[in-house]
């Protein structure tokens, strides 16, 4: 597992930056009703999309959450006092709070099932009834372009995807959240070249695949010997689904 305060000074520059930010944000705004003025972004790291979503519509106001203390900075530099350090299993507000919860990227980073289960739950207790919760779901496949460094990290060693699209339906159905949409929206930036995807492994990006494991090194040198070592291969796109929380809930 990557440590989030060490990677924040440089998150942004490797993974997309404003390109990638601006993608996202326009997805997740698509499916934020028009007359939402209160939204929570749980996870917002270091705020790049969450000041997206603010600046976005007049009389939107956004609150940013992230338990990483470095993170939580840059983002409270880009929306000062608008940014809470805090856990998302615990979210520091009152039922209710919200007319939409967002976390972009974030179920994948959880710590099993259960983790990822309590935030959702915290998320729909937040939304106000008649708000709308919209979250990333499969991270890790809209990583999977079909290209050359892919067909090599297939036999890599897996692990359950906390954030699978059904699972992630199934934990906001138990908190009476039903289905209300879903977008698509590119990783601008974000296409793997070889060289990057072998750095990426040697500082435990792949968690099935620790730094200075043997299996590590072998991936790793079947990635060097892949043709144009720096050429980034197609970007991946992800994928958002968004859950409503009836009137009546």
């Amino acid at each position: 597992m990557l440590d989030y305060d060490k990677e924040a000074e440089h998150y942004d520059a490797s993974r997309g930056g404003e390109p990638r930010a601006a993608a996202a944000a326009q997805a997740v705004l698509g499916l934020i009703p028009p007359g939402a003025r209160t939204l929570l972004d749980v996870g917002c790291g270091t705020g790049i999309v969450t000041r997206r979503l603010a600046a976005a519509r007049d009389g939107l106001r956004v609150t940013g959450l992230d338990r990483a203390p470095a993170m939580a900075r840059q983002a409270a530099a880009r929306l000062p006092g608008a940014v809470v350090l805090a856990d998302s299993t615990r979210l520091p507000f009152a039922n209710g709070r919200f007319d939409a919860v967002t976390s972009v990227w974030l179920l994948h980073l959880t710590g099993g099932p259960d983790a990822a289960r309590a935030v959702v739950a915290e998320c729909a207790r937040a939304l106000a009834p008649g708000g709308v919760y919209v979250t990333t779901v499969d991270k890790a496949a809209a990583h999977n372009v079909g290209s050359d460094i892919d067909a090599v990290l297939a036999a890599r060693p897996r692990s359950p995807a906390r954030d699978a699209a059904g699972l992630v339906a199934d934990y906001a159905a138990a908190h009476g959240l039903v289905p209300a949409g879903q977008a698509r929206f590119p990783g601008r930036g974000q296409g793997r070249s070889p060289r990057r995807t072998i750095a990426d492994l040697r500082r435990g990006w792949f968690v099935t695949l620790p730094p200075g494991e043997p299996l590590t090194e072998d991936f790793a040198a079947r990635l060097a010997r892949l043709p144009d070592q720096d050429r980034p291969r197609p970007d991946p796109v992800f994928s958002l689904r968004a859950f409503r929380k009836p009137l009546d809930g």
